[in-house]
């Protein structure tokens, strides 16, 4: 017996085998036409069986050239349509049409259909010898359809210390792409193999060769559900790629992905330049769109579905791939479409025009895909003129749905893209209620009705909801994951992680090279008199003041742009091509630093201009701007003006933070604070990958800690999952405080809800609302006015979160809710006098600097779970805390000035800012300030600063000396830094 084959030509065999098992036939070499590309055997084998009249009519037309003048027309075709095409349509040769591939039958109730499909011929050629002039070189294997080439191998085999990399290699020095075969588009996909990775491209460009990896991912730990890293799981029955051969390229696979996945595109790349794209699916987003589909096949309407992939991972061509193919999905039976109408919510307009491009090549998008741009009506109107795709905003849905009525016999599919920013309580309530009522319903009584409104609220059982976040927050878990039953936690249906598309290298690190700066800065009072002010608001104004002054904004500007010219332009960072964004906290900012772009650009001569984006206008120093005053062109335009070549710096004002899509970003100024989603979102704009030339990005922030941003990268790193459901009995808390305020009344709310259900008259609430108003202002102190409002808004926020997730039927809570949102409407302001107004004309600048601190590269650890919308905690009055002006900009000054520091920079840092924020998220201070009074949360506070201390030691022996010996010092540290902490969230 002889041993194991290890070799590269025993993992063909291996394929070989299980290719032939599913279907494929072998050919041979000797059968393939180099010139043409064609394996002449296998396509007239193909045409004589399944077009004989045709063929019969070419080779009376063509007579003794009818092989020559027939294969030349097809390569033709090909050449300028591409082979999706080709396949799909057809072509046609002179006065006949030829069908190249037949359609895999929609049911199993066409036999002419199946026939017909099962008449292609699917095969494979080993050691493929394909060119005329290098007629020693040979493929591993080459896939074909009907004779026509479709995918080509390179196999390497670890065993024999050859492994994918070198696969790569060798299409890129040794497979020419002027050679036929390898021409744009003449295959589907070229992949490079060996027995651990799969990579595959869709355009052979010799050295500039761009591969993508085609793994499915396997799992950091054993507990995960979905895989979070790269590479492939070890497999006990076979070799780790052995999926590729044994799913994605079975018969019913690859026909799958030829009809309705497979693009060639057309993407401009400048304004006057177009280039065009085949596209070929990932493996995550092939395997995300499967699942969906088979599970909506198999369990019909009403389900949810959330999808975590991250930023730059390809979700809008997953979800149009889905969308259009829900079109089509039929039930079980093969004969009732799942859906009436496919509901996109989406607030970016790419997001429309990729979706319909992506219908044009499946099917006529005439009469199949609508944006809705005018309201309910156009809505109304597409959805009984048989629109089957129908594209709306997130601004616009709630609006729109909420005046459709009789949609209850319909089914929906609604795949929401972002979905935490379109799915608040309220937005879901008035979407799902305008998709499920009933015409003609029959009288009901008051709880009938109360009972149907909370129906309503919930989640329609006539639709199904696909919602993709990269970023899903703690609510859209609970709304859309998978409750695990088993550790009471909810899960996405289907993860593709961040770390694991950093790790493959499909998006960048964009915190690999992360910078951060501090600003000093000392003021002077510039009047005689020394009035009072209100000492927190004072001076946080003053750090608004002083960090968006002219005089700020421009060392800053400076700084980016000689940053830019020296470190990323000179540096040649993607080939020369690198452009930056700068994030500012607000309009003025940007307006201001777009002013001081320009003129520092202009002073020193520099070609690069700067484009400033942001939302309506502003009147700045006397003058009112936006966007086209500023660019000297429509505000629409920035997104195609900023392709050009000349314009490097976009300043945004929350704007094109979140899915603006340009690879050529490689650097981030940040002058804005940013936490949590919105930090992921606004820094991942650097993610997108431009290989080969993109190999790195850099982030310069001026305000935000690396500890800061790790955070709120962390729990979505991962798989993100939400730690246990939220408790219900939150509601009845809620209502047992308010009920004790006694601003109301159980009958006076049952009495307001009895007249809104049956449509009273508005002047009959009023007098209801009137009278608990008049107790809310008579019978309540300030602090208790205060608690009473928060708590109100607390119900009716989660109330309309958990009734869309929760079975459970109580109409008092229903017109409790009710009561409470046009009470809430009725309530007096309750704002307090602003004590630190006119501090900012009472102060100069006196001095300004910014020093750059350090650069690092942050390191994700992700496992951080998500915990459930923490319930409010108690409100209270804000108690303004009156000083002189002096006093104020003495201690400012003292606290962020004296810029004569050294090492003092570092200890002043450690104390007003690291300790302070460090104790702050403390796990036990935090429970101590939230349920219990002011006394014990300073203890437990002067407890934590005690154990900081400890812990810094030995990096600041000095200020720790001074903290254990000097006890004024001591008690003055803990008294400020606590009230500062407290008063803080106390405002």
């Amino acid at each position: 017996m002889s041993p194991t084959d290890t070799s590269e030509k025993g993992l063909e065999t291996l394929i070989e085998t299980s290719l032939l098992t599913s279907g494929y036939i072998k050919g041979e070499s000797s059968n393939y036409n180099r010139t043409y590309c064609i394996d002449k055997t296998q396509l007239l084998q193909f045409l004589r069986t399944t077009q004989p009249t045709q063929i019969s009519k070419l080779e009376t037309n063509y007579n003794t050239r009818f092989e020559e003048k027939l294969f030349q027309r097809i390569s033709d075709q090909i050449k300028t349509k591409g082979i999706i095409e080709i396949l799909r349509n057809g072509i046609k040769a002179g006065e006949v049409s030829l069908t190249l591939y037949y359609k895999q039958p929609a049911s199993q109730l066409n036999p002419q259909a199946i026939q017909n499909y099962n008449q292609n011929i699917f095969s494979f050629t080993r050691q493929l010898h394909f060119s005329n002039d290098k007629k020693r070189q040979s493929l591993d294997i080459v896939i074909f359809i009907n004779g026509l080439p479709l995918i080509t191998f390179e196999l390497k085999n670890n065993l024999t210390q050859q492994n994918v990399q070198n696969a790569m290699r060798q299409y890129q020095t040794d497979r020419d792409p002027k050679e036929t075969l390898f021409n744009f588009s003449r295959c589907l996909v070229h992949f490079a193999v060996d027995d651990e990775l799969v990579y595959m491209t869709t355009e052979l460009k010799k050295e500039q060769t761009i591969f993508l990896p085609f793994n499915k991912g396997k799992k950091s730990q054993d507990n995960l559900l979905s895989p979070d890293s790269a590479g492939n799981p070890v497999n006990h029955n076979g070799i780790k790629t052995d999926y590729l051969w044994k799913e994605i390229l079975t018969k019913p696979s690859l026909s799958n992905i030829i009809e309705n996945y497979a693009q060639l595109v057309e993407e401009k790349t400048d304004v006057k330049q177009k280039k065009r794209k085949l596209i070929f699916p990932r493996y995550h987003q092939l395997d995300l769109v499967r699942k969906l589909l088979a599970d909506a096949k198999n369990n019909g309407v009403g389900k949810r579905y959330l999808v975590q992939h991250s930023a730059g991972s390809g979700k809008s061509n997953s979800i149009s791939w889905l969308s259009h193919q829900l079109v089509e999905l039929t039930d079980t039976s093969d004969t009732k479409p799942v859906f009436d109408s496919i509901i996109v919510v989406t607030d970016r307009k790419i997001l429309d025009k990729q979706i319909r491009d992506n219908i044009k090549q499946f099917a006529q998008v005439k009469g199949v895909v609508e944006a809705i741009t005018e309201g309910s009506q156009q809505l109304k109107k597409a959805l009984e003129s048989g629109k089957k795709i129908i594209i709306t905003n997130v601004y616009k849905f709630p609006y729109i749905v909420n005046e459709i009525q009789s949609l209850g016999d319909k089914r929906f599919a609604i795949v929401i893209d972002e979905a935490h920013s379109s799915q608040g309580g309220n937005t879901a309530a008035k979407m799902s209620a305008s998709l499920s009522k009933e015409a003609g319903e029959e009288e009901e009584t008051i709880e009938d009705k109360i009972l149907r409104i909370i129906a309503e609220q919930k989640l329609s059982k006539n639709a199904s909801y696909f919602a993709f976040t990269a970023t899903p927050k703690n609510k859209t878990l609970e709304t859309f994951g998978i409750y695990n039953s088993t550790d009471g936690k909810f899960y996405p249906f289907h993860n593709y992680s961040m770390k694991q598309a950093i790790e493959e290298e499909f998006i960048l690190d964009v915190l690999e090279n992360y910078t951060t700066y501090n600003s000093y800065y000392k003021l002077e009072k510039n009047i005689e008199n020394d009035p009072q002010f209100d000492t927190k608001r004072a001076k946080k104004k003053l750090k608004q003041y002083v960090e968006g002054h002219p005089h700020a904004i421009r060392q800053k500007a400076e700084i980016m742009i000689d940053h830019f010219l020296e470190d990323v332009i000179n540096q040649r960072k993607i080939n020369g091509q690198a452009k930056a964004m700068v994030v500012t906290n607000g309009i003025i900012s940007a307006i201001r630093y777009k002013l001081a772009f320009d003129a520092y650009l202009r002073e020193i001569n520099s070609p690069y201009k700067a484009i400033v984006a942001f939302s309506g206008s502003k009147q700045v120093d006397g003058k009112i701007e936006d966007e086209s005053s500023m660019n000297h062109f429509p505000g629409n335009d920035i997104p195609e003006e900023f392709k050009k070549s000349e314009y490097r710096f976009l300043i945004v004002a929350d704007k094109y933070q979140t899915g603006f899509d340009q690879p050529l970003l490689h650097t981030m100024y940040v002058d804005k604070i940013l936490g949590d989603i919105k930090a992921v979102q606004t820094l991942s704009r650097l993610n997108r990958a431009y290989k080969p030339d993109k190999k790195d990005t850099f982030i310069l922030d001026f305000v935000n800690s690396a500890d800061a941003i790790k955070a709120s990268f962390d729990p979505f790193y991962q798989t993100t999952i939400l730690s246990e459901e939220t408790d219900i009995n939150r509601l009845n808390d809620l209502q047992d405080t308010l009920d004790r305020f006694q601003v109301y009344s159980e009958d006076q709310v049952n009495e307001l809800m009895t007249l809104f259900i049956n449509g009273a008259e508005r002047d009959q609430l009023d007098p209801i609302l009137d009278e608990c108003k008049q107790v809310f202002i008579d019978e309540l102190d300030a602090e208790q006015q205060i608690d009473f409002k928060k708590k109100a808004k607390s119900f009716v926020r989660n109330y309309q979160f958990l009734v869309q997730i929760r079975a459970f039927r109580n109409p008092y809570w229903e017109s409790l809710k009710t009561f409470l949102k046009f009470l809430i409407t009725k309530l007096p302001n309750l704002s307090d006098a602003d004590l630190s107004k006119g501090i900012l004309e009472s102060i100069d600048i006196d001095s300004y600097r910014v020093e750059r601190e350090t650069t690092l590269a942050i390191q994700l650890e992700g496992g951080e779970e998500l915990a459930p919308t923490p319930p409010d905690i108690a409100g209270s009055k804000y108690e303004p805390k009156l000083d002189s002006l002096s006093n104020i900009v003495r201690d400012f000054n003292d606290r962020f000035g004296n810029i004569e520091w050294t090492e003092k920079d570092k200890v002043r840092r450690l104390l007003f800012e690291e300790l302070p924020a460090e104790i702050s998220q403390d796990e036990e201070y935090q429970n101590a300030k939230q349920n219990s009074d002011r006394q014990n949360a300073k203890i437990t506070f002067e407890k934590k600063l005690v154990d900081k201390f400890q812990e810094i030691i030995f990096d600041q022996e000095e200020a720790y000396r001074k903290f254990t010996e000097d006890s004024e010092f001591k008690t003055w540290l803990s008294n400020t830094l606590f009230n500062l902490d407290y008063d803080q969230d106390a405002a």
